[in-house]
């Protein structure tokens, strides 16, 4: 059966953009949660966010200027830097005068895309200056623009194509990439998603009042994934990407491995019983995590440490209570487990590729970063296992198997099985 590796990593987070800056800054609780002056002056109750910070010069490294003219798409701009940045990382070429790569393609996901340029679209219609909208908007505001924009700039000629679930969509991104290589028709995947920036994205969350509110004076604080005070998620942006190849394929180049993806499983709850368009079913959750063991072929206890979901939300304790039940381990026997939101706030459709690169860097290299925020851990999650399986700080534990996992509205769920490699 075909083994799939990870080869290339790519990352536009808020705390760090590029593998070597995100490393440094998970393994450092570097938190990339800021004030955000827009917010602020449209009244919004949350006031801060993790917005990547990308320079003109980074975007010319991977768009020409005749592309950036009436660009303004963050979420295709965040997921081509990422695609890319995965892509070189697994040491492949790109040459704009060769042939299609068949065995190359990418699913690569987008909650929606081009918000910025729609809201632009819109006045210009309105103002009856439709023919000045340019020839890009189109490009800009499908939902399968950033995979579009990959394939075109790689040469992709295997399946180029976008998901979205939500919350879910990065993870089941890179499960539906793991699919196509696992079934023989690829040999390799750039497998991600994006997400984008903005009032316009964020608003309607703010009107739900599930963000963060408490902590406009102190952004770093604001983002408190199971602790006692989390009051709401604080939204963020970016793109995460992972370069999937089969086996074979990586060790006949000789490019470095970073961790294998033994499976996975995506489901739903079907909103029904305790489940709706905002809140899970938790037998749902509970059997997707079950069947992603079973499609991995490892048991419960092979598992040493979760990457969770985890938002700041009323919904981390039976998120937790949901692990213990899947895996049948509570108290001490627990994994530990940790959320990346405490340092990026909640990237919506790019939070579980970006949370997987982390999860992939954590094998890669060893270590756990830690739970910022949560000092004062939430006392239902306290009495359903050890406190000290929530480490504050970044730990050198050195974990063989992670789980990763996202949730998202619609009652859609993910889970990934990712292990060090070795061969």
């Amino acid at each position: 059966m075909t083994r799939v590796v990870i080869t290339g990593l790519g990352v536009v987070a808020p705390n760090g953009v590029g593998v070597p800056a995100f490393s440094t800054a998970i393994k450092n609780g570097l938190s990339g949660i800021m004030h955000d002056p827009l917010l602020e002056r449209l009244q919004f109750s949350c006031q801060i966010a993790g917005t990547p910070a990308i320079s003109e010069d980074l975007k010319r490294q991977y768009f020409t200027d005749l592309e950036l003219r009436g660009f303004n798409s963050t979420g295709i701009l965040y997921g081509v830097i990422a695609g890319m940045q995965a892509w070189a990382d697994a040491e492949l070429p790109i040459d704009a005068s060769s042939e299609p790569d068949w065995d190359s393609g990418t699913v690569f996901g987008s909650g929606t895309s081009g918000i910025d340029k729609f809201r632009e679209s819109i006045y210009k219609v309105d103002d009856l200056q439709t023919r000045r909208l340019g020839s890009t908007v189109v490009a800009q505001t499908m939902n399968s623009g950033v995979s579009a924009y990959l394939g075109g700039k790689l040469g992709l000629g295997n399946q180029v194509t976008t998901n979205s679930s939500a919350c879910a969509t990065g993870t089941e991104a890179i499960l539906m990439a793991y699919d196509r290589i696992r079934s023989g028709r690829a040999k390799r995947m750039v497998a991600g998603s994006t997400g984008d920036s903005g009032p316009y994205i964020w608003a309607g969350f703010d009107a739900l009042r599930v963000c963060s509110s408490q902590y406009n004076e102190h952004p770093q604080q604001g983002a408190r994934p199971m602790s006692a005070t989390a009051g709401g998620f604080v939204p963020g942006s970016g793109a995460g990407a992972l370069l999937l190849e089969d086996l074979e394929s990586a060790l006949s180049r000789g490019v470095k491995i970073y961790a294998e993806l033994l499976g996975g499983q995506v489901n739903s709850g079907g909103q029904r019983g305790m489940g709706s368009m905002t809140a899970p079913n938790s037998d749902a959750v509970q059997r997707c995590i079950i069947d992603a063991l079973k499609n991995a072929g490892i048991s419960a206890m092979d598992i040493d440490a979760i990457n969770g979901h985890l938002t700041a939300t009323a919904k981390d304790a039976l998120e937790i209570e949901n692990w213990t039940k899947a895996l049948e381990r509570n108290g001490k026997n627990f994994p530990y487990i940790n959320s990346l939101k405490g340092l990026i706030g909640h990237c919506l459709s790019a939070a579980g590729s970006i949370e997987s690169v982390a999860t992939v860097l954590q094998l890669y290299e060893g270590f756990l970063f830690g739970n910022s925020n949560c000092n004062d851990l939430h006392p239902d999650i306290a009495a359903l296992i050890d406190p000290l399986k929530v480490p504050l700080k970044t730990t050198y534990l050195r974990p063989n198997i992670v789980a990763k996992a996202s949730f998202g509205f619609g009652d859609v769920n993910a889970c990934l099985i990712f292990k060090k490699f070795n061969n």
